[in-house]
């Protein structure tokens, strides 16, 4: 940064009403980068603008239910296999 950038007078983002607003309404969330496959991020903006929403509340829509998906351990899945096989 240089040196002549005087910030001696500047405000806080909270003490800015419209600054302080958009921390308000981000809380809970946290402004990130992600790199994401060019088709991965077409087909989110196609899904989300079909339900009229955003495309980034899609993406942390999805990411959420994987967080709340249990993964099939190894006890369940033989069980599973062993009732299929049983049933055929």
């Amino acid at each position: 940064m240089r040196d002549e950038y005087d910030f001696s007078n500047a405000k806080r983002a909270k003490d800015v009403p419209h600054l302080a607003k958009l921390q308000e309404e981000a809380k809970g969330k946290s402004r990130i980068m992600i790199m994401l496959d060019n088709d991965v991020l077409m087909a989110f903006r196609a899904k989300a603008e079909a339900e009229g929403i955003g495309y980034q509340t899609l993406i942390n829509r999805a990411l959420r239910e994987v967080l709340n998906t249990r993964p099939v351990d190894e006890a369940t899945l033989r069980k599973v296999l062993r009732e299929e096989l049983e049933a055929h």
